[in-house]
């Protein structure tokens, strides 16, 4: 990163302005529709959102405008001056194009992107107790559940990374005790742990042998474990639905032959054939039905055609009923009359 200190400029503003290591040299790409950032900043996501922020800066060389190194120079430095305004100005431009709609509204009639960034830092960083604990607590709370493992790691690594930010860590490295080597395989055990608690029971064997390891594997390794036991069972899901099931081949076939049995036609009858709607039999109406109206004298029902005796009775005509009467009686007076002969009167 390029020396943001005003003394270290002692060279012409010419020079100073055309150098492309010095804070004030604009690239031709560094235009005021510019996002440095893909996520915006919505008011909970202050953290994540100055640490990207922060880090786009000082790509662009630019982070001594927010931060107060790089103050604004006197009005005899007339070139000077104008760059600073310049790239104040630009500097103000990424910031609006990196928070939402409402709270560039608020920091539109800032004078300089140092007063937007006290600004914004004053409304929106949360101190460290309630961030910690929303953190830890969601770090406990979040399960697997439908996602896949690869999107279950991303959603537990975003937390445990900004709960990492607010550790204290030694990074003088002239411990000699080892103490802070411990402390780091401690907390990177902590965040395996955290891993394996949320995984699916589906995942309960391989869980318990990474348990059983001594020391654990690093939380990189582990994932790599259970990406690779997922993929194993989605290829062996994949050949299960591709096999041949006898079952669903016997219930494809009785679908088969009752769809064919529903289509037959329905079996035809007569057009006008009466029908009685009292014993749902063809051949006679309610009005003639003798299980209504009684039976004639005389009437022998069958034991296997029994109905076509009743509909043929039923639908006789009133004069054909009589007759037929009529000839029971007198075939039944004849037959006691021969009763009375012997065999040879009677031939």
């Amino acid at each position: 990163m390029a020396n943001t200190n005003p003394s270290a400029w002692n060279l012409p503003s010419r020079s100073v302005i055309d150098d492309p290591s010095s804070p004030y040299f604009l690239h031709h790409s560094d235009n005021l529709g510019l996002v440095l950032i893909s996520q915006p900043l919505t008011g909970d996501n202050f953290a994540s959102w100055s640490r990207a922020m922060r880090i786009a800066l000082s790509v662009k060389n630019k982070l001594g405008f927010i931060d107060g190194s790089i103050p604004k120079p006197a009005d005899s430095e007339v070139n000077l001056l104008s760059a600073w305004v310049r790239n104040n100005n630009i500097v103000i431009s990424w910031l609006l194009n990196s928070v939402s709609k409402y709270i560039s509204a608020s920091i539109l009639f800032a004078e300089s992107a140092e007063d937007i960034w006290i600004d914004l830092k004053d409304c929106f960083q949360q101190s460290n107790g309630p961030r910690i604990f929303q953190l830890r607590r969601d770090l406990i709370n979040l399960r697997q559940g439908q996602d896949p493992v690869s999107v279950y790691f991303t959603k537990i690594k975003a937390l445990w990374e900004e709960l990492n930010h607010f550790r204290p860590m030694c990074s003088c490295g002239k411990c000699v005790c080892n103490g802070v080597k411990n402390l780091e395989a401690y907390i990177q055990m902590d965040y395996t742990m955290i891993f394996l608690m949320g995984l699916n029971e589906s995942f309960t064997h391989l869980r318990s042998q990474v348990l059983l390891l001594d020391p654990l594997p690093p939380i990189n390794r582990v994932f790599a474990l259970v990406v690779q036991e997922e993929r194993q069972r989605a290829i062996g899901n994949q050949g299960s639905m591709n096999a041949p099931n006898p079952n669903m081949a016997f219930a494809f076939k009785n679908d088969q032959n009752q769809s064919q049995f529903n289509s037959r036609p329905p079996p035809r009858f007569p057009k006008g054939r009466p029908f009685c709607t009292h014993c749902n039999i063809h051949g006679h109406t309610i009005e003639t039905c003798y299980k209504i109206h009684g039976y004639p004298p005389g009437f022998k029902a069958r034991n296997k055609q029994g109905n076509k005796g009743h509909d043929a009775f039923v639908h006789q005509e009133p004069d054909q009923v009589c007759h037929s009467e009529s000839n029971t009686a007198n075939a039944g007076t004849a037959s006691n009359v021969f009763q009375n002969f012997d065999k040879t009167q009677v031939e």
